[in-house]
């Protein structure tokens, strides 16, 4: 299961009510943070999420409400002794952290491991890979180099033992892992194929844009996602504004056939957001307006 928190759904200055831009991702024991805007660490602290147990924070560009919040972070981590390195994945990721560690009379007694992510072409990379699932990029459409970040679970496939007994009398025991890992057995003379057995699960694709103007890069990395969290500062694009319009971002979700779509990253200039909503929603109905300490689960679905 993935939970997700919004510690931060403003832009550009922060408002009373919504803090600068910051995604906490949850899944299977990692702990992860798609930007960390200014006042980051006490978002974390006011949604009870330990930010000890952070290991990644994947910056999508450079702009300060999108990282400034990592100086006062890591320097807290320090102060409670962190042992563990963390990895801090961005466009000029070793450039940025080096300039950042430059600063004051600080020097962490841990490691700070910057990892580049491609920003120069439009196709989607795969930054990081594990058994359970792989974090995803592509190059959008900003003012600074900028990228848009997808996590995407692995199709998981199970053995339905229920029927594997029944037609093969094949019960719950090694064979059944052996079964798992190799694709076909032999039982009793019987060849048991996985696709005859099996129970597949198509893995949680969820995309977060960062800042961008709709663009076709992230048209493709949002194909099919569960979940597009897409940059709506605007109730349309504006010119000369490198940002997505909450117009835009409804286009965008229906032609990538997305199952929701979740607007962030609002102007302070909105006190009341559900005009974007509505812009949104004239041309793709699942939509919803992010906020800050809203939270949601997705769960791998049967297929």
């Amino acid at each position: 299961m993935l939970e997700i928190v919004f510690l931060g759904t403003g832009s550009g200055i922060p408002s009373k009510r919504r803090n600068h831009a910051a995604i906490w991702l949850g899944y299977e024991g990692e702990s992860m943070l798609w930007d960390c805007g200014e006042g980051t660490q006490k978002q974390l602290m006011a949604a009870k999420i330990s930010f000890m147990k952070i290991s990644k924070i994947f910056i999508t560009h450079w702009h300060a409400d999108h990282w400034a919040g990592i100086i006062s972070l890591i320097q807290t981590m320090n102060m409670e002794k962190r042992k563990e390195p963390l990895f801090v994945y961005a466009p000029e990721a070793e450039r940025f952290i080096s300039d950042l560690l430059d600063l004051g009379y600080w020097g962490p007694r841990f490691r700070i491991i910057p990892k580049n992510v491609p920003f120069d072409s439009a196709e989607i990379s795969t930054i990081l890979s594990t058994k359970q699932f792989d974090i995803l990029s592509v190059p959008v459409n900003h003012t600074v180099p900028a990228v848009a970040y997808c996590f995407k679970e692995k199709n998981k496939c199970k053995v339905d033992i229920r029927k594997a007994e029944s037609l093969y009398g094949l019960k719950q025991g090694p064979l059944v892992g052996k079964l798992k890992d190799s694709g076909r057995i032999v039982f009793k003379g019987k060849e048991i194929k996985l696709e005859d057995v099996g129970l597949y699960e198509r893995g949680i694709k969820v995309v977060y844009s960062g800042d961008t103007k709709s663009c076709g890069s992230l048209a493709k990395l949002a194909e099919n996602a569960d979940v597009l969290i897409q940059d709506a500062t605007f109730e349309s694009e504006m010119e000369n504004r490198m940002h997505s319009g909450a117009k835009e971002a409804g286009q965008l979700a229906r032609d990538a056939k997305v199952e929701k779509l979740i607007l962030t990253h609002f102007s302070r200039r909105y006190t009341n957001i559900s005009p974007l909503v509505a812009e949104a929603k004239k041309v793709f109905d699942n939509v919803l307006a992010a906020e800050d300490f809203m939270r949601m689960k997705l769960k791998s679905k049967q297929q």
